[in-house]
């Protein structure tokens, strides 16, 4: 018994150790729940709507940063679980897929009312305004800094897109924020300094639409992951090859799909003259695929 617990595979993948982005969520959370404070109390004690407004919207974010954190706990919680067949990665895409959906629903009712003060221009208290909209700048712009991605291994190896995107989509929600905030003081002091009050407007649709743009991708990415999409046919073409160089063997069916972050797995069907051990083909894969569960079936050829 103890020669077959050597050939038992462990299905955590790595996913039950803390993730670099789970800290970095935690901390804007955090920054985010203070400035909703702040604004929200100083909205009532002045009585500024655009002040209560944006708390309240930071409140949203909020909640979506949170949805991002606890993918974190539950996929290392459950990592180990045997009742999820290939680990807990796909977790961290539905994750992302999560606040791609929550982007969308943000935009949306952006784009409506933008649409209606458009068309019904309204009295702005430009100062008040002003001064939330440079707070909501800051705090996001040390946000965005915190999640930044750039080092989220941004580049593709094969099979291998080494992206977290749990993490994206938290970020893409601060960064969804620092361009509604920076946008709006363009257009506030477009209004202020030249009276053009439809410039509010104008800026509240065109930075909706980006945020659809931002959505839309980061729905299309984590889809395919959660849809177990097939891996990009170049793939397919490293794996025959390496099988195949013999001239002996064949590869006759083939499936690669994602099942966590930068990780993949494989079912290979050979076929062989003189057949040699599933763990030889194993052997031929390139590590760089980001294999780590593949069942290979070797048959003899007629």
């Amino acid at each position: 018994m103890s020669q077959l617990n050597t050939w038992e595979l462990d299905h955590a993948f790595g996913q039950d150790r803390i993730r670099p982005g789970e800290r970095r969520i935690q901390i804007v959370i955090v920054l985010t729940l203070i400035t909703m404070v702040i604004e929200i109390v100083a909205g009532l004690v002045y009585g500024s709507m655009a002040l209560l407004a944006d708390g309240l919207h930071m409140g949203t974010h909020a909640a979506a940063l949170t949805i991002a954190a606890m993918a974190y706990v539950i996929a290392r919680r459950f990592a180990k679980d045997k009742r999820f067949n290939f680990g807990t990665g796909k977790i961290n895409a539905l994750g992302g897929f999560a606040s791609a959906l929550l982007l969308a629903v943000f935009a949306v009712p952006m784009i409506v009312e933008s649409v209606r003060r458009l068309l019904n221009p309204g009295e702005i208290s430009f100062d008040q305004a002003l001064i939330v909209a440079v707070l909501g700048l800051f705090v996001n712009g040390v946000s965005v800094l915190i999640l930044d991605v750039g080092d989220d291994h941004d580049h593709e190896h094969g099979a291998s897109k080494h992206h977290d995107h749990n993490l994206r989509g938290a970020y893409f929600h601060v960064l969804a924020d620092a361009l509604t905030s920076f946008m709006a003081i363009f257009a506030l002091l477009a209004g202020k300094y030249f009276g053009w009050l439809w410039m509010d407007a104008l800026m509240g649709i065109v930075g909706a639409l980006i945020i659809l743009h931002w959505a839309r991708g980061l729905g299309r990415v984590t889809s395919a992951i959660l849809l177990d999409r097939q891996a990009p046919e170049s793939v397919h073409t490293e794996i025959r090859t390496a099988v195949e160089e013999d001239d002996n063997s064949a590869v006759v069916d083939l499936h690669v799909w994602a099942i966590g972050p930068g990780i993949h797995a494989a079912e290979i069907v050979i076929v062989a003259r003189e057949p040699l051990t599933p763990r030889h083909y194993k052997s031929l894969i390139p590590s760089h695929l980001g294999l780590v569960h593949t069942i290979v079936e070797v048959n003899l050829t007629d």
